[in-house]
C-alpha cells in the first residue's frame, strides 16, 4: 500500500497529510506511559511485515496488520504506522515523505474504525474462538478498504492509473485471507492468555 513520491497530485496530498495530522493528534493525546511500549512494538512488527511487498503498478501490497494494530492501539495506529511508514521511506526507499500522509491514512484509518467499532464486540467475548472470527473478518475487511484508499487516492490524481487501482482491488484477495488469519489467532491467543493486551492503549471503546 506504499505510494512512492511523484505520483500523487497536490490537493489529494495536502488532503491525506491533513487527515494524517489529526489522526496522529488524536492518536499522540489518548496516549499515556503504559501504552507507549505498545505502540513501539506493533510499530516494529509492522515496520517488518511490511518490508516484504509485492509491486503492483505504482504501489504495492504487503501485510499491513492494521485490523490487529486498531483492536489493540485504538488510534494510537496512527502513530505507530506514521513512524514506521517514515522509517521504511527513509532507510529502504519504500514510499514517499511527500506521500506519508496519504499512505498513514489508507492504511491507519481502516485499523482505527475497526478497533473502535468492532473492538468493543470482540473484547465482550467469551469465546476465543468467536472473538478470533469476529478479528479476522475485521481484518479483512481492513485490507479491502485500505486498497479502497489506494484506489481512490490514484484515480483522483490521475484518470490513467484506473486500471492499476483495478488490478491492486483484486490483489486485496488474497492478502485479506492471509490477514484475517493471522488477525484471527493472535486475538483467539490473546483472549486465551492475556486478553487486557486487547484493551485499546489509545482512544478506544
Amino acid at each position: 500500500m506504499h505510494i512512492p513520491d511523484g505520483i500523487l497530485t497536490l490537493p489529494v496530498l495536502a488532503a491525506g497529510g491533513a487527515l494524517a495530522v489529526v489522526g496522529v493528534g488524536l492518536g499522540l493525546r489518548g496516549l499515556d506511559d503504559r501504552g507507549i511500549p505498545r505502540v513501539a512494538l506493533l510499530s516494529a512488527v509492522f515496520f517488518a511485515a511490511s518490508l516484504v511487498s509485492v509491486p503492483v503498478g505504482p504501489s504495492s501490497v504487503h501485510l499491513l496488520l492494521s485490523g490487529l494494530m486498531g483492536l489493540v492501539l485504538g488510534l494510537g495506529i496512527f502513530p505507530a504506522v506514521l513512524v514506521a511508514l517514515a522509517l521504511q521511506a527513509v532507510l529502504f526507499g519504500f514510499g514517499g515523505l511527500t506521500t506519508l500522509g496519504v499512505n498513514t491514512v489508507n492504511i491507519a484509518l481502516p485499523g482505527a474504525a475497526a478497533g473502535l467499532l468492532l473492538g468493543p464486540l470482540v473484547r465482550r467475548q467469551t469465546s476465543p474462538l468467536v472473538a478470533g472470527v469476529l478479528a479476522g473478518v475485521g481484518s479483512a475487511l481492513c485490507i479491502f478498504a485500505s486498497g479502497g484508499g489506494v484506489a481512490l487516492t490514484l484515480w483522483l490524481s490521475s484518470s490513467d492509473f484506473v486500471p492499476v487501482a483495478r488490478v491492486l482491488l483484486v490483489t486485496c484477495l488474497p492478502l485479506a485471507l492471509v490477514e484475517a488469519a493471522v488477525a484471527g489467532m493472535v486475538v483467539a491467543f490473546l483472549m486465551r492468555v492475556e486478553p487486557r493486551m486487547l484493551q485499546p492503549s489509545a482512544g478506544g471503546a
